[in-house]
């Protein structure tokens, strides 16, 4: 990973709860947080299920690793990434030796918060627990291959888990890269 003050860099499935977790990280560790999926909203003008109306997957993918770099470099604190980010060649170079929790979640909690939001494109059709079972299975050699550290995020409130990833830094700290 590039030279970064970030002190955790968030990445896991869809509903793994990276902001939420993410955000309870930040607060523990008195620094600012970021979502990466937030940023390219702010940056689009627009939400992510309009990007990929009106923009496609495509320019979604590429406006995220412009975003991700610029983060990387810019950014302190905490930094929570939408599940496709690490899973680009460079994005995974730039996340690589760097302070990266992967939240990994059982199914059962993904169909409960999957039941609340309708705002993920990636999962639109008949069946989409089914397509975030394909999607994941997809992306978590992805995941593992950039993550330091994996957290378990079974029936543990976000409180707890910022506890253990925060526990995890202290215990284990990134080295400092050029």
């Amino acid at each position: 990973m590039s030279s970064t003050a970030l002190s955790a860099v968030l990445i896991g499935p869809m509903a793994a709860g990276k902001t939420a977790v993410g955000r309870e990280l930040a607060r523990r560790l008195r620094e600012p947080f970021a979502d990466l999926d937030a940023l390219i909203v702010e940056a689009a003008g627009k939400s992510i299920p309009e990007i990929f109306a009106e923009d496609g997957e495509g320019y979604f993918r590429d406006l995220e690793a412009r975003l991700l770099a610029e983060a990387l470099v810019a950014r302190t604190g905490v930094l929570a990434l939408g599940g496709g980010a690490p899973v680009r060649f460079e994005s995974g170079d730039l996340l690589r030796g760097g302070p990266v929790v992967l939240l990994r979640v059982d199914e059962e909690t993904v169909a409960t918060r999957l039941r609340r939001t309708q705002d993920r494109p990636m999962l639109s059709g008949e069946d989409p627990m089914q397509r975030w079972r394909e999607i994941t299975a997809e992306r978590m050699p992805h995941y593992r291959d950039v993550a330091r550290w994996v957290v378990d995020t079974h029936r543990q409130p976000p409180a707890a888990l910022a506890r253990r990833i925060h526990d995890l830094i202290r215990e284990d700290p990134p080295k400092e890269t050029a």
